[in-house]
């Protein structure tokens, strides 16, 4: 029996934290960061509080662990030059709309600075290696994620979050429709490229 005890601790310790960040995930994005305590996560585990100070030690580092999200980019390099865009909106639209955590990553990322450096850290680690397959100039590649974000987030926050009536209503062809050609211009217009002077100064 003793022989079997190695193995099964390893299982026991990871069913508990499987059984913590799905806890955690569930009472953040219906309590948000601020209301959901460790308490309240335990008790919806199942455990003691102290486990989860145990393995996260605080609020912060249980958020931080909870929403470890795959966006699941596709890979433009497969797409039409001039298709990137359309595919990249249509594939946050849906990544929006069926994951519930990163709702609640995006509620929490304009109130509290742990939820904005997670946020920063997902769009950095995923969003920015997207971007230099497809720019022109690799070393834009930041700046260029960074416009494509303010798009993305700026949509998200509208139409999930605060729930502007116009952005809730909106169709998702509709959505791509607008949004797509200022996210294909931002990752793949040459730097520099001639603007169109606004009405009366030209």
């Amino acid at each position: 029996m003793a022989q079997n005890e190695p193995s099964a601790r390893p299982r026991r310790s990871d069913a508990t934290r499987t059984a913590i960040l799905a806890a955690a995930r569930e009472r953040f994005a219906s309590d948000g960061y601020e209301r959901a305590t460790i308490r309240s996560i335990a008790k919806d585990a199942g455990i003691d509080p102290s486990m989860v100070m145990r393995y996260y030690r605080n609020k912060e580092g249980l958020f931080a662990a909870a929403v470890e999200f795959d966006l699941r980019l596709p890979d433009l390099s497969a797409v039409p030059r001039d298709g990137v865009g359309r595919a990249l909106v249509r594939h946050f639209l849906s990544v929006w709309e069926e994951a519930e955590v990163l709702k609640a990553l995006l509620r929490v990322g304009v109130t509290n600075a742990a939820g904005a450096e997670r946020t920063q850290e997902i769009f950095k680690e995923q969003l920015l290696p997207v971007a230099r397959t497809v720019c022109p100039d690799p070393a834009e590649a930041p700046e260029r994620a960074a416009l494509v974000a303010s798009q993305i987030l700026g949509m998200a926050l509208t139409r999930y979050v605060l729930c502007f009536p116009p952005a809730v209503a909106m169709s998702r062809d509709d959505l791509v429709h607008w949004l797509a050609p200022t996210v294909q211009r931002y990752l793949t217009e040459e730097a520099g490229a001639p603007v169109a002077p606004a009405p009366g100064n030209g």
